[in-house]
């Protein structure tokens, strides 16, 4: 862990909150789509697509597969992150940060989506649930933005091209 910075270890946080939970929820929803979308942590996007979408039972079985495959995704590449995380550090390569983003990415849209169903259809908790997880995924991406931006900005290596120092000092005395 030494070495690390702020954004890979705020994202081996987030991995660890977000791989377990949204597998648990994927599972859930693979066992019984119908049950396993009206859980809590998916309850919001099955109320918004069977209420306001007028879908059938069968529409909302293939949006259920849809969105259980969504968050597996953003799970895998949590899992991906992780296991570069633990290569990089074991051989002290760099390169964990594009699994990163692509998961902050997708979860975010996920999160943002499943916040506005909640709140569309009055789910308070799913809201608070939701919100906090896009918060938590935003705050981790501006975290990794930011590093990356001045990791870019001090390691520039600008060539110099007028004389040597010591040749401006000789010649000037």
């Amino acid at each position: 862990m030494r070495g690390w910075r702020l954004g890979i270890f705020n994202g081996v946080m987030l991995a660890c909150y977000f791989i377990p939970v949204w597998t648990i929820s994927v599972f859930k929803v693979a066992m019984s789509p119908v049950r396993g979308m009206y859980e809590p942590a998916n309850i919001a996007p099955a109320m918004f697509v069977s209420d306001h979408l007028s879908w059938s039972a069968l529409g909302l079985v293939r949006f259920a597969w849809l969105f259980a495959l969504s968050k597996f995704l953003v799970a895998a590449f949590f899992l991906t992150f992780l296991l570069l995380v633990i290569r990089e550090a074991l051989s002290h390569k760099r390169g964990a940060e594009e699994a990163l983003s692509f998961a902050l990415t997708l979860g975010s849209l996920i999160s943002f989506g499943s916040m506005m169903a909640a709140s569309y259809v009055g789910e308070a908790a799913a809201v608070r649930l939701h919100a906090t997880e896009l918060l938590m995924l935003l705050a981790a991406g501006i975290v990794l933005i930011v590093e990356g931006g001045v990791r870019e900005h001090t390691s520039a290596d600008v060539p110099y091209v007028g004389r040597p120092p010591s040749s401006v000092i000789s010649s000037a005395g």
